[in-house]
């Protein structure tokens, strides 16, 4: 794969954040040869938390999509990272583990995820493409509306 992805985050007007470090026993990501498991990524922009609270009660299932593809943007980041700046190097986006912040009645977690999924495949293209789990929970860590983690195959 050529830089496209890089090219790509910026005819989307994207910049990509440093990525927060870890806050508590656990480390960003891990890799097993060229698979990489990057960590839960949650909605924070900046510093704060702009999407807090349960999808379909506190926040819209459309900002809950804005929220899964904030978490898409900081794995991205942490891709950029593990591949010292170069995207190019990204083969395969394998998996992404999605979880919502949602009350039981809440059944449209896939269209909600749909906002990391998109996002993977406007920056990666066809690597982009996934296998991904969207499951509904009843909380998540400082109680943000969604938080996804990720399984990718970046060249050495």
């Amino acid at each position: 794969m050529s830089n496209s992805a890089k090219e790509n985050l910026e005819k989307m007007g994207v910049e990509l954040p440093t990525p927060v470090a870890p806050v508590a026993n656990y480390v960003p990501f891990t890799n097993s040869g060229n698979l990489y498991s990057i960590s839960g990524q949650i909605p924070m922009k900046d510093g704060q938390l702009p999407y807090t609270g349960k999808v379909g009660v506190d926040v819209s299932e459309e900002d809950g999509y804005q929220a899964a593809r904030l978490c898409a943007i900081n794995i991205v980041a942490q891709m950029n990272v593990i591949c010292g700046g170069d995207l190019g190097r990204v083969r395969k986006v394998i998996k992404l583990g999605a979880f919502v912040n949602c009350d039981n009645g809440f059944a449209n977690q896939p269209e909600v995820v749909n906002g990391a999924s998109d996002f993977m495949v406007e920056v990666f293209g066809e690597a982009g493409k996934h296998s991904r789990s969207a499951v509904g929970t009843n909380a998540l860590p400082r109680n943000v509306s969604v938080e996804i983690d990720c399984l990718v195959d970046i060249a050495d």
